[in-house]
């Protein structure tokens, strides 16, 4: 019992610490940023991040703090981090447009299905954590209603019962599935920003392979594959090559 108490004694105080020295640098880093410090501001959000701690707020004002220093790459490496943990978020996307005008690549992006469309503003509507939330609450209002189908006497009340409840365990399934596919969409991250002022994308993972196209710094392009220091990427418009991995880094 007295090795549990010492250890509690010697942990707790520890990210009690953690915690107030976060919220120490996220308000010093608040305070750079407002009095125009940014490379300040950067390096205290980035020490933030560097405790595990990541949020859509602290990956937007870091971007913001990388575009005010000039730096696109990173702030749209950091909008779209912000992305994708708030998809739905309005300031997010303005400011991303905003710094992709200073992308030079212009890629068109192939259209997609209006199912598609549908289906990725539906799950991209609200975040995991309300998914999940919304999935709990209508399974146990499904349990509930199959207590009142089961044990009623009344006819009509049994029948309430029976359809709300398979609406119910139909949106828990829903939700749940939404849930599952958003949190597999942050833990993959499947996409990248080019770091490279420029590269050219081959047809093989070798430096003896073709050139296909010629890319710049700041594009955002999809991971489709990976061989040694080689990854084969995915442009919008459908553009299929493999550049160095040097020169991209993962959202």
């Amino acid at each position: 019992m007295k090795k549990i108490i010492i250890f509690l004694l010697i942990i707790v105080p520890f990210f009690v610490f953690a915690q107030e020295t976060n919220e120490q640098l996220w308000e010093k880093a608040n305070a750079f940023y407002t009095t125009e410090e940014y490379q300040q501001a950067v390096s205290s959000y980035e020490q933030i991040l560097a405790t595990g701690e990541e949020s859509a707020k602290l990956y937007f004002n870091l971007g913001n703090a990388y575009f005010k220093t000039g730096d696109i790459n990173n702030a749209i490496l950091n909008y779209e981090r912000a992305k994708v943990l708030a998809p739905h978020d309005e300031d997010v996307a303005f400011n991303l447009q905003i710094a992709n005008q200073y992308v030079v690549t212009k890629v068109e992006e192939l259209p997609k299905p209006f199912f598609l469309r549908w289906k990725e503003s539906v799950i991209n509507k609200y975040p995991t954590d309300t998914w999940a939330f919304i999935s709990i609450v209508s399974f146990v209002l499904f349990l509930l209603l199959l207590g009142a189908f089961l044990f009623s006497k009344r006819v009509a009340l049994k029948r309430i019962s029976f359809w709300i409840g398979i609406f119910s365990v139909l949106l828990s399934g829903f939700a749940f599935s939404h849930a599952a596919q958003q949190k597999n969409k942050i833990n993959k991250r499947n996409h990248a920003i080019v770091f490279c002022p420029r590269v050219t994308v081959k047809s093989s993972p070798s430096e003896t392979g073709t050139d296909l196209f010629l890319i710049y710094e700041g594009l955002k392009l999809e991971v489709t594959d990976q061989l040694n220091s080689w990854t084969e990427i995915k442009l919008a418009d459908g553009n299929q090559g493999w550049l160095p991995d040097s020169c991209i880094v993962r959202i």
